[in-house]
């Protein structure tokens, strides 16, 4: 997996920030995966929200960044997928933190919350943190459900 590699999805609501933080991503020279949507027509998140959570569980692709109005709806529908940690990050300091001490794999943005420009401050806190392991190691482990 190529950490330059981050795969991306929105519904209607976060089309908008979705298509500036590629645009960002691909100045930066990341390349990003868009699963969609294409528009800012209403369509059901968890469609979207799915794919990226798929391909991460597949082991396709290690990072994610998935938006929609509250990042609620598509930081629970990614967090259904086995190895998926999605943060939904408002500031850079969560998403530092999550990735720190959650070892979070995909943020999730709130669209119609934070203006564009502070979203990707936040995405280029979070591509740019490391998980710092130790102690919170065993508290990541924990997260999956053992059956």
């Amino acid at each position: 997996m190529d950490d330059k590699t981050i795969v991306m999805a929105a519904d209607h609501a976060g089309y908008q920030m979705k298509e500036y933080i590629k645009k960002q991503l691909v100045q930066e020279g990341y390349s990003p995966v868009d699963y969609g949507t294409d528009s800012d027509e209403s369509v059901d998140y968890p469609d979207f929200a799915h794919k990226v959570g798929e391909a991460i569980e597949s082991g396709a692709y290690s990072r994610g960044l998935v938006f929609c109005g509250s990042g609620n709806g598509v930081n629970m529908t990614v967090n259904k997928h086995k190895g998926v940690r999605s943060a939904l990050c408002w500031n850079e300091e969560i998403a530092r933190l999550a990735r720190a001490h959650n070892n979070a794999n995909v943020c999730a943005l709130p669209a119609r919350f934070i203006p564009a420009q502070d979203a990707w401050r936040i995405v280029k806190m979070f591509l740019s943190s490391e998980f710092e392991g130790g102690r919170h190691e065993k508290r990541v482990d924990k997260i999956e459900i053992q059956k």
